[in-house]
């Protein structure tokens, strides 16, 4: 029996319309074989980040995420820009990541659908910050650009088969960075 290994997919965004949001839901139905892709949905529930909070008891949610991100195989992110930076209530999820063990050395890929101009440069900039602060292993050509308009999205996952076909080969891309167990 082949073991199936878990993508955990993580939304930058809060906004229940968001198409980082539409674009993960169409990653999870597009995630190549011998892969399950696991939805984290819990960043709403952290608490704010303080370093002298970071000890044993912690909150039964920065240990549900933290597990999350230590049982998965590789992360898949997608995040919008807010005021030029990384929303701050993902920001707050990743400050909860530096330090820790789960996230070292794992297969990490985001996907930027922003249309605007500017590509959400400044977001992507930081994120592959905070990530090499993490020890997260950034899989260069899993990390794309996909702009997603609104007319892309129908029943909250993206229909617009070229973006498909990018969200398919970025997945494919990550995948293959997973060290079999």
């Amino acid at each position: 029996m082949t073991e199936i290994s878990d993508i955990l997919l993580i939304s930058g965004s809060l906004r229940d319309g968001s198409s980082n949001s539409a674009l993960l839901r169409t990653a999870a139905a597009l995630v190549p074989a011998g892969f399950r892709a696991v939805t984290y949905a819990g960043m709403a529930d952290l608490p704010h980040f303080n370093p002298d909070d970071d000890h044993d008891p912690l909150p039964e949610s920065v240990i549900e995420m933290r597990t999350r991100i230590e049982r998965a195989a590789a992360v898949l992110i997608c995040t919008p820009e807010y005021a030029g930076a990384l929303p701050g209530s993902f920001k707050n999820l990743l400050d909860w990541t530096v330090g820790g063990v789960e996230i070292c050395d794992k297969p990490t890929a985001w996907i930027n659908v922003s249309g605007n101009s500017t590509k959400a440069a400044n977001a992507h900039a930081s994120l592959r910050l905070v990530l090499n602060y993490t020890g997260a292993a950034i899989v260069e050509e899993a990390c794309v650009h996909l702009p997603v308009s609104p007319s892309m999205i129908d029943d909250g996952v993206v229909v617009d088969e070229d973006v498909r076909t990018g969200v398919a080969a970025s997945l494919a891309g990550l995948t293959a960075a997973v060290v079999p167990v």
